[in-house]
């Protein structure tokens, strides 16, 4: 008799609709579709575009998550240096909890597992999870537009979101290599011509990327105490200043003692990219969801778009820009 061949499931972050509620097969049917850069399509919620596995968790996470006064919030766009800034808060908030050393949580976990997403992690698959038992202060990220943030947090919560975006040419270009990354080996991999219009189109996940920014920029600038918005390239030309600046926001400012200890520059250092890609658990552990932990860490650096895009893309890139910021105040 034949052994009978068993198919792998695909990784999670490649499941669909066999995961999801009837209730959310139904809203799902309704909405504008358009093919993913992975295996799944996209559907476009409230203006943004998702794969059917998130859209599920942002609407459970809507319905469900109940803001703490005392969260914190980090927001990004993919591929805009999220990785690095959950090392940094975590390491920032949690350095009485966990003083910097050997067995610290960031040596032996990758950040993402100590700062879980809302609607990819908590949420997803219908999930309602158990979060009132977390340390205070809870520390959450998530990739949601403002518009699609649960109501708890936008209504006059004084919990903190912190919001950190990239040069757009340098996150497409990332965002690139990492769903190609991820793209099982019998796809192939996308053009970059390909996702180039697409991107341009807003069809991204979570995107159109331009939106995404511009409404948390105005978030920050109409309430500055509860949104700070940071820049990546901002980060990586002056750590410290911007390190500080964080510890201010968020109320647990350095004390003259930690500034002598040089604390800010032992936490630069631990959560620094050379540092954190070279841990073996960044080298060679996974997350629960199935991505390799090292599809994290790229190059993390200013201006490789240089390397990938002709003048007619920075040029529709700019143009794009100018476009949507115009008159806002922002430059990126």
């Amino acid at each position: 008799m034949p052994s009978e061949i068993i198919t792998p499931s695909p990784p999670k972050y490649l499941q669909q609709e066999e995961t999801l509620s009837q209730e959310s097969k139904h809203l799902i049917s309704t909405l504008p579709k358009e093919k993913g850069w992975l295996a799944s399509n996209l559907y476009q919620y409230q203006g943004f575009w998702y794969p059917v596995r998130h859209l599920q968790g942002v609407i459970s996470c809507q319905k469900h998550f109940q803001s703490q006064n005392s969260d914190i919030l980090l927001v990004t766009t993919p591929k805009s240096g999220t990785t690095w800034l959950k090392a940094i808060i975590f390491a920032l908030v949690n350095r009485k909890r966990h003083p910097i050393a050997k067995n610290h949580p960031l040596i032996t976990n990758n950040p993402h597992d100590l700062v879980p997403f809302l609607e990819i992690n908590l949420y997803v698959d219908n999930q309602i999870p158990d979060i009132e038992s977390f340390q205070s202060p809870r520390i959450f990220s998530t990739h949601l537009p403002h518009i699609s943030l649960p109501e708890s947090i936008k209504n006059n919560s004084p919990s903190k979101i912190v919001y950190l975006c990239r040069n757009p040419k340098d996150t497409f270009v990332s965002l690139w290599h990492f769903s190609n990354k991820l793209r099982p080996k019998e796809m192939g991999t996308n053009s970059i011509n390909e996702v180039f219009d697409k991107y341009c189109k807003g069809i991204s996940i979570f995107g159109p990327f331009w939106d995404h920014v511009l409404d948390y920029w105005k978030q920050s600038k109409e309430n500055s105490d509860k949104v700070i918005f940071l820049k990546f390239e901002e980060i990586k030309e002056q750590p410290g200043i911007h390190l500080r600046r964080l510890a201010g926001f968020l109320g647990c400012p350095f004390s003259e003692d930690e500034e002598n200890e040089g604390l800010v520059e032992e936490i630069l250092k631990m959560c620094s990219f050379d540092n954190l890609s070279s841990l073996e658990v960044n080298m060679n552990g996974k997350l629960s969801s199935g991505e390799e932990n090292k599809a994290f860490f790229r190059r993390g650096e200013i201006g490789d778009w240089k390397n990938y895009l002709d003048d007619e893309m920075v040029e529709k890139f700019d143009q794009i820009s100018e476009e949507k910021f115009t008159g806002s105040g922002l430059v990126l």
